[in-house]
């Protein structure tokens, strides 16, 4: 099995880490494990695979997230994934919004985890690429480290290959998914003590991380670091990871202009096949972050992406309002 480095991992996003997205990233680091948006079963049972599963293989490594609690369903899908070249399976039990409460899969099999191991075993049994959880410290009431303690074990003995935890219990009834990555307090001191209980089991810090600097002062004590809307939010964080994560030193490293021009080569040519320009232009919008004109960068861009005559030269026209001589 291909042996895949979670020191620096994206978080999956909903609406957020599409393919557009999770190329700009790869354009700010090459070593980050990067994560799609929770793709469900049953999106690719029913629905249009190619449209869900569709990437450029730049964007390796990746894991794709799924969503389900149907070992069969979940067992079909990792096939599917596996053979579209994702780099690993991770499985949805963290997820607080009503659609998956309703749908009795995300946080909610936190309160079930034979089924979850089933569903481990199942996709285990289908696939040659790593099976991994991403899950809260728990849910509702249930919310004790014992029991948080017998959902690891449970999965581990099962064959999980790492557990991405996110260090927030979630409520299930009364707090919005945002509100769920805001309020219940976050637990760091609960996923540190997993990983002294699993010493062998790879473990993955999830949660209010926001700086290079925080995340490693996590190093060491658990096996890497997910960070997820603050990389969206402040894209150019990534710039530093893979010298500071996995030790590739960079002679230069790209400003932000750099990297925007590179991504107008793939802005350029996703609208020869048809793609609108806001799919790609909204996930750069804190590239600029701190820099003089940005806020008129993302009012010009904001203003004018969705226009009829929107092309190359309306993106590069905001690039220039950055940096007009590049």
């Amino acid at each position: 099995m291909k042996k895949l480095d979670r020191k620096f991992c994206i978080a999956p996003m909903m609406n957020w880490s599409d393919r557009h997205c999770r190329y700009f990233w790869r354009l700010l680091s090459k070593k980050a494990l990067i994560y799609t948006e929770m793709i469900t079963t049953g999106a690719l049972k029913y629905g249009n695979i190619e449209d869900h599963l569709k990437y450029d293989s730049f964007e390796n490594p990746i894991g794709i997230q799924l969503g389900g609690n149907n070992p069969k369903d979940l067992a079909y899908c990792a096939s599917i994934a596996e053979k579209y070249g994702f780099d690993e399976i991770n499985l949805n039990i963290g997820c607080p919004s009503q659609r998956v409460k309703s749908g009795c899969f995300g946080a909610s099999l936190m309160n079930d985890p034979e089924l979850v191991s089933e569903c481990i075993k199942q996709i285990k049994d289908t696939v040659d690429i790593p099976v991994t959880i991403k899950c809260r410290i728990g849910v509702d009431n249930n919310d004790s480290y014992s029991n948080l303690l017998n959902f690891i074990g449970i999965n581990d003995d099962a064959g999980c290959d790492a557990f991405i935890i996110h260090a927030r219990k979630a409520w299930l009834n009364g707090l919005s998914p945002k509100q769920n990555r805001e309020i219940p307090p976050l637990q760091y001191e609960k996923v540190l003590k997993i990983k002294k209980d699993f010493p062998d089991q790879e473990i993955i810090l999830n949660g209010g991380l926001k700086s290079i600097k925080d995340c490693k002062n996590y190093l060491g004590l658990i096996d890497g670091v997910m960070l997820g809307r603050e990389v969206y939010q402040n894209p150019y964080l990534l710039v530093n990871v893979d010298e500071e994560f996995f030790g590739h030193k960079q002679i230069k490293k790209d400003t932000p202009i750099d990297v925007a021009y590179k991504y107008s080569e793939y802005i350029e040519a996703q609208l020869s096949n048809g793609i609108k320009l806001n799919s790609m232009t909204r996930h750069i919008l804190g590239l600029f972050k701190g820099y003089p004109n940005s806020r008129k960068f993302r009012r010009y861009l904001s203003e004018n992406v969705f226009k009829n005559n929107a092309d190359i030269s309306t993106y590069k026209n905001s690039l220039n309002i950055i940096n007009p001589t590049h």
